[in-house]
């Protein structure tokens, strides 16, 4: 076994100390770490409380990145996480290995024989660790103790560099870190994290980062299903209103009569029925952020009442006579073109200006290049979580099955793909100690998408319910673009859908595997519609 020579300390101090980014300096610890010892796979994994979060790694599959290891559910990283000392398991340890099965150009239950995992202390404060796996047994049993201190504190310091900023900048009082805690922890229970290291969504990372600062109105546009509410609560997590309220409006779920109540609020006796004051949700939502989702499905009735709030940061309670100022920041949703709506005259111009302070738009999936993988890691490990498997993998084959579909669905979509094939996998495999996702666990994914759809059917087709919907395009139209073909697609799916099931809703989400106010939406927004006749 190789001492750590003097050239590659200096080498990886140099890098350290240089202009390079935290990936960087990463991959160049673990390419040091691999020079020095011989291991299959090696980790860098940072501390957050209560998990582990893979930030590099060499040897294991990519989609290990979007795993989070929650520290209670594997013994042998809470054994390290407990120890001052390198922790190096014997061979023959019966502890269960966080990465059985996920070893790269390793197929079926192929156990790591030699572990070992580094604590990486800063100031008595545990950063993260680092872990190193071999397939050759005992290898790790004859390193010098003075090797592995050093290669735990070229990794501490790694890990110090790229955490400084974020540890300089905590300077709020005790009872502030108290509830910034609490916001944290809540964050995660609802899985706030933005996953993917594609350069779209680098992009829209660094938007985020540009204007979650500010109080900016944010108008957030994209397809169904690739995680505008998310994107809505990481700019409300990274804003200076972290700590305030962050209020969810559906808009297209706003009864007409009882829009302005619901925003405004009423005082008792404004209506029949208001039988006490009410707060409205732009009150609730007062030093802190109002998410308006499906902005582009409110009424234009109510739509200027909402431009009024926008201007003034002042709301009328229905029934009060004086004004009350509110300090709330406007985030708003959209799967609609406003452009086009307000071209229509469906929506007002001057909302939409209001609205569109600041646009971003997030990327469908098929246009997040690399990005499939990470989720399906992230899907996977919460499917092993909530299906109480001891470990659960995605092979190869499944692997690409996955890459090679265009995801009309989205982010939503690959989910619950992802969820379905778990559980599938779990009942073909009950005898297994690591679970092993196949493609046949997938399902059907090779819809077709190339050819203009038709989205008409006739009334006898539909037994006495006629489906109603736009004209298909011409055969002489204009090539479609991606967006239009898979509306098309969206369109004869659904009208399918409603055709086998006799026109009811909830039996046509069912079979398309959503839910029943889901596909409503989008079949307004589509234009499509079921009329019942009368025979």
């Amino acid at each position: 076994m190789r001492e750590i020579s003097a050239g590659a300390i200096i080498e990886l101090a140099l890098d350290l100390t240089s202009t390079l980014d935290s990936q960087d300096r990463y991959n160049r610890l673990l390419d040091t770490v691999r020079k020095t010892i011989t291991c299959d796979a090696v980790a860098l994994l940072s501390y957050h409380g209560d998990r582990l979060k893979p930030i590099a790694l060499q040897g294991l599959s990519r989609d290990t990145l979007g795993r989070r290891f929650y520290i209670n559910e594997h013994p042998r990283f809470a054994a390290i996480c407990q120890s001052k000392q390198p922790v190096r398991f014997a061979a023959d340890c019966p502890l269960p290995d966080p990465y059985d099965g996920l070893l790269n150009d390793r197929a079926g239950d192929v156990p790591v024989h030699s572990c070992m995992g580094l604590p990486l202390y800063h100031d008595h404060h545990l950063l993260g660790l680092l872990t190193l796996d071999s397939l050759a047994p005992h290898v790790f049993d004859d390193l010098p103790e003075r090797m592995l201190t050093i290669i735990a504190a070229m990794a501490s310091a790694t890990l110090k560099v790229a955490l400084l900023i974020e540890q300089l900048e905590k300077k709020a009082s005790h009872s502030q870190q108290v509830v910034a805690e609490l916001t944290e922890q809540a964050w995660r229970r609802d899985g706030g994290e933005l996953i993917g290291h594609s350069p779209v969504m680098q992009q829209l990372k660094a938007e985020l980062d540009i204007v979650a600062g500010s109080d900016f109105t944010v108008l957030i546009e994209g397809p169904t299903g690739v995680g505008k509410e998310l994107v809505a609560r990481t700019l409300h997590h990274k804003s200076s209103r972290q700590q305030g309220p962050l209020v969810y409006v559906n808009c297209a779920a706003l009864p007409e009569n009882l829009i302005e109540s619901e925003l405004f609020g009423h005082v008792k006796g404004a209506f029949t029925g208001a039988d006490k004051d009410r707060a409205g949700k732009f009150a609730l939502a007062d030093t802190g952020t109002l998410f308006l989702d499906e902005i582009g499905e409110l009424p234009k009735a109510a739509q200027s009442k909402i431009l009024r709030a926008l201007q003034n940061n002042e709301i009328q309670p229905v029934g009060q006579d004086t004004v009350a100022e509110v300090s709330v920041r406007i985030l708003a949703a959209t799967n609609r073109d406003l452009k086009q709506a307000v071209q229509a005259g469906t929506f007002r111009a001057d909302l939409y200006h209001r609205l569109s302070v600041y646009p971003i738009t997030v990327p469908s999936l098929y246009e997040r290049t690399g990005d499939i993988a990470v989720l399906s890691g992230y899907f996977v490990e919460q499917a092993r979580c909530q299906l109480g498997v001891g470990q659960l993998t995605i092979s190869a084959e499944a692997m690409a099955y996955l890459e090679q579909y265009h995801w009309p669905g989205n982010v939503r979509e690959l989910e619950h793909v992802v969820s379905r094939a778990a559980l599938k996998a779990r009942a073909r495999q009950r005898d297994k100690s690591i679970v092993v996702i196949a493609v046949v666990d997938c399902g059907l994914l090779d819809a077709p998408h190339s050819e203009p759809l038709s989205h008409s059917s006739s009334p006898d087709s539909l037994l006495n319910n006629t489906l109603q919907t736009q004209a298909a395009p011409s055969a002489c139209a204009p090539a479609i673009n991606l967006r239009q073909a898979t509306e098309q697609f969206q369109r004869q799916l659904i009208t399918q859908a409603l055709a086998q099931a006799k026109g009811n809703w909830a039996a046509a989400a069912r079979q398309l595997g959503t839910d029943r106010a889901n596909v409503m939406r989008m079949a307004k927004r589509l234009g499509i519609q079921v009329v019942k006749t009368v025979v």
